[in-house]
């Protein structure tokens, strides 16, 4: 059978070898130099020709050859190399030799950048330097070496980077460029060791080609970003012809007409690993998230977290789904031939502990499951920084309240941090702290005591015990976590049932307390409803209800001025931030507003038809309570009643409450007005 010839000049030619070599599939491969022919790997089915040709010498090649298809892998800068080949081909065609031509494209830059020099050649890139000032770093190769120094206003400025072969070190030395200005290096460059080089050699400039992502051209741009050097780039030429490696890998199938079987493909798929890292410091790494970053081939996460992190993988600033998914699915797609991938994911913490991890690892099982991403997925915890400081401090967590303000708003916080001897805090940073000290103050919290824990993990920590005042002095910015401590912790009621008298009321109606409390077990709340209170009055039951769980959401809707002004001094002397005042009549204010899950009518105008034909469009399985007082409001519920079309599992109940007044020395039963209490669902459409 007739063999596959490679030229190689690029990693994706290496990379070709090297999987037909583990296909078991004979072929042979030319490179240019010796250097190339170093960092093949050696295999028994793989022959290896050295040596650069022109056209002639490539024509006698293939004529001493049984070869049937030509794969050209050189680099899309070497014009001449690939124009010699395809006449090469042309000439053999001429004597009736016929050998087919494959053009393997080298994965290029998806777009180009602001603040990037592009210029078609190196000539131009030459002129533009000579007007420069400062240490360039030449990334473009050997080659192209002698069109810089041509000029000694450049050619003393530069440091040339260049494969470590003699070839190479030889054409450095006629040009006369010295040792020191050498750096001899065999890639691929992170991100962070094309940073050391910048800062080591002090360089202003980076020169390098359009060279696609083999090329290593996205570390040296992000090195440059993080440096704030100016980069020049010389343009890529265009290739409108050619295949990718996983088109090229199936043209050569089908030539042969076999299916190519690798033991990497039997293996199975990319290895993505969501790792939780702790609070930051290397030293806080378990063994196992430590071997795995070591193992890692690409490492994924926040930009200060990569920066800790020690690995030779490729780097790269993503962390939210929408990042990291089509990335994937790239990279998965040029690599589809290749090596399996270690891909690690980092998370600050614990990954089951307020961590983004949960979602992400929920979109990537998606994409696993229908098969867009083939790979196995698991995750590895860390420590989180509540575990740390309470360490650092001889406290327990398992008998405290936890939570995070990170990048949120925590509903009814200082009400929460009330009823609770200890609570330990993520935050955001140094204005989640000033605001805690704020909170605490206007809730007539100020002797509790807060332990800050600044930097935790790192050469800077500190953890210290300030007073909420101090708090909010606080200026240094950085990463906190905070435990609160209170020792006049108030135990919190298990049941709702404020008195009357505990609001603040002047001549607003007010539903009674006993007409509060059967009313609100009529509503049959769950966790996280969305309560309607419309004709709220002075607010009494959406206080009421918003008490009960921090995590339910109430909207108080009510016309009157005077009672708007009143729900809202309720709400802040009850320190809840879940309710939400809409100055509005129903069902008009009801626009725009959250999908309720319940409704309370206590008030409505004249208009309950109205209102509840627009809470049923809203939801129609809501659950309705409406109290009545007047005759006119329960006759308009006995209409709503027999509407068996609209509502179902319906009930009436009629409570009287009578009170003890003390009346000399007895006392006497004295009656509040009688109130209809009717609940019901709606019925679906």
């Amino acid at each position: 059978m007739k063999e596959i010839l490679i030229f190689a000049g690029t990693t994706e030619g290496r990379k070709l070898s090297e999987y037909l070599a583990e296909a078991e599939i004979n072929h042979t491969i030319c490179v240019a130099t010796e250097y190339g022919e170093i960092v093949l790997r050696q295999h028994p089915l793989v022959k290896v020709h050295q040596g650069r040709m022109n056209q002639e010498q490539i024509e006698r090649f293939l004529s001493n050859g049984k070869f049937d298809v030509v794969v050209d892998a050189t680099h899309p800068f070497a014009k001449e190399i690939t124009c010699n080949i395809q006449a090469a081909l042309k000439e053999m065609e001429q004597i009736g030799i016929s050998i087919s031509y494959l053009r393997l494209k080298r994965n290029g830059i998806a777009e180009r950048e602001n603040g990037i020099t592009y210029l078609d050649t190196n000539e131009a890139c030459v002129k533009a330097l000579e007007d420069t000032e400062g240490n360039i770093l030449l990334t473009t190769g050997s080659k192209e070496l002698s069109r810089y120094c041509v000029s000694e206003g450049i050619k003393h400025r530069l440091y040339v980077r260049v494969l470590p072969s003699v070839e190479s070190l030889f054409l450095c030395i006629e040009q006369g460029i010295q040792g020191k200005q050498i750096i001899a290096m065999q890639g691929p460059f992170t991100t962070e060791m094309n940073e050391a080089i910048i800062r080591q050699y002090e360089i202003a400039y980076l020169v390098t080609k359009e060279s696609g992502v083999p090329g290593g051209y996205q570390e040296k741009i992000n090195a440059a970003k993080r440096t704030g050097v100016q980069v020049f780039v010389i343009g890529c030429p265009e290739e409108s012809e050619g295949y990718s490696f996983p088109e090229i890998c199936q043209k050569l199938e089908d030539m042969r007409e076999e299916k190519f079987q690798t033991k990497n493909q039997i293996k199975g798929n990319m290895e993505i690993i969501l790792a939780g890292i702790g609070m930051g410091h290397a030293s806080c790494l378990t063994k196992e998230v430590e071997k795995a970053i070591g193992e890692a081939d690409i490492l994924l996460g926040a930009e200060r977290m990569l920066e800790t992190a020690c690995s030779k993988a490729e780097k790269y600033p993503f962390y939210q789904a929408e990042q990291i998914i089509p990335y994937l699915q790239n990279i998965q797609s040029r690599n589809l031939f290749m090596e399996n991938k270690k891909v690690i994911i980092l998370f600050s913490g614990d990954t089951g502990f307020y961590s983004g991890c949960q979602s992400l690892y929920a979109a990537l099982e998606k994409e696993i499951t229908e098969g867009c991403i083939k790979a196995s997925l698991c995750i590895l915890p860390g420590i989180s920084s509540v575990a740390y400081l309470a360490s650092c401090i001889g406290e327990s967590y398992q008998d405290a309240a936890v939570y995070s303000i990170h990048g949120k708003k925590l509903c009814n916080l200082a009400r929460r941090i009330k009823s609770s001897p200890k609570t330990f805090l993520i935050t955001s940073g140094v204005k989640d702290i000033n605001q805690l000290g704020e909170l605490l103050t206007d809730a007539g919290m100020s002797k509790c005591e807060i332990i800050t824990g600044y930097q935790l993990s790192y050469e800077e920590q500190r953890v210290e015990r300030r007073t909420p005042l101090e708090c909010m002095e606080l200026k240094e910015e950085g990463l906190y976590t905070c435990f609160v401590k209170n020792p006049y912790a108030m135990q919190r009621r298990l049941t709702h049932g404020i008195a009357d008298g505990q609001f603040i009321r002047d001549r607003v109606p007010m539903t009674k307390e006993e007409i509060r409390e059967v009313s609100i077990c009529k509503l049959r709340l769950k966790d996280g409803a969305v309560v309607y209170d419309i004709g709220s009055g002075t607010g009494s039951v959406a206080i009421e209800i918003a008490g009960i769980s921090d995590d339910l959401q109430v909207y108080a809707v009510e016309q009157n001025q005077e009672a708007v002004s009143l729900i809202k001094k309720n709400k802040k002397k009850f320190e809840l931030q879940n309710v939400t005042v809409v100055e509005s009549r129903a069902p008009e204010g009801l626009a725009g507003l959250p999908m309720a899950t319940h409704a309370f009518i206590g008030g409505n105008g004249g208009r309950l038809k109205e209102i509840l034909v627009s809470l049923r469009q809203i939801n129609p399985k809501m659950r309705v309570v409406v109290n009545a007082v007047s005759m006119e409001t329960i006759c308009e519920m006995r209409e709503i009643l027999s509407m068996d079309d609209m509502i179902k599992e319906e009930e009436v109940v009629q409570l009287q409450v009578s009170r003890a007044k003390k009346a000399g020395s007895h006392h006497l039963m004295q009656s509040e007005n009688p109130v209809w209490i009717c609940a019901f669902d709606f019925r679906e459409q």
